[in-house]
């Protein structure tokens, strides 16, 4: 049974600097001249620091993130303004048995707790087929059987944000306080996205300090 890093995947992506000035600028004409593109950067800036975040919303960056399912929870949180769907052990079966690793935990914690975790997967996979060989329904018994899954447990998650609420995850979890998981997920992503050709989100990182 295998254990694993998370993983964070950039699927796509849709506007970026432009299409952020332009929700701007709607209000009085969308030509985008050589000298408005001029004016990106300072429109962008003006507009995160005095809180005009709407046109922010335009914009929308698409990951998958295959994640422990405590930090899950931690983008759960953030479900206003992103959009979430999951693999779900009430519809499946739950068979790549994938689980995180802490890996500043000592290495005899460690093996404990990959001890605990297989044990767990076991259990499931177990029980699941008991209760459907005692006549269970195989709906009822793959819902039910997942109460043995435990939150070092790792599941895939399609996740969309558009910038506003990105940035908004991105303000909580790279507080020097949040869990390193989810802290490491969204600097990844992050990464991920100042790494897209030609940089389309250029200025709105900047805007936001980021």
């Amino acid at each position: 049974m295998p254990f694993q890093d998370n993983k964070v995947e950039l699927v796509g992506f849709y506007g970026g600097d432009e299409t952020h000035a332009l929700s701007a600028w709607t209000s009085t004409s969308r030509e985008l001249t050589d000298d408005k593109k001029d004016r990106i950067p300072q429109l962008l800036k003006m507009l995160a620091d005095k809180g005009h975040h709407s046109v922010f919303e335009k914009s929308s960056i698409h990951f998958l993130v295959t994640t422990d399912l405590a930090s899950h929870v931690h983008i759960l949180k953030h479900r206003i303004g992103n959009s979430i769907n999951a693999e779900s052990a009430r519809y499946k079966e739950l068979n790549d048995d994938k689980y995180y690793l802490p890996k500043d935990w000592p290495l005899a914690e460690q093996a404990k707790y990959i001890a605990f975790m297989e044990n767990s997967i076991m259990q499931y996979h177990d029980t699941l087929e008991r209760l459907v060989d005692g006549g269970m329904s195989r709906k009822r018994a793959k819902e039910s059987a997942r109460f043995y899954l435990p939150y070092g447990n790792q599941i895939t998650a399609d996740v969309m944000f558009n910038w506003r609420s990105f940035s908004h995850f991105l303000g909580l979890r790279m507080k020097p306080d949040a869990q390193r998981e989810i802290c490491w997920i969204a600097e990844e992503m992050l990464k991920l996205v100042k790494e897209i050709p030609n940089s389309p989100f250029e200025h709105t990182i900047r805007a936001f300090n980021y």
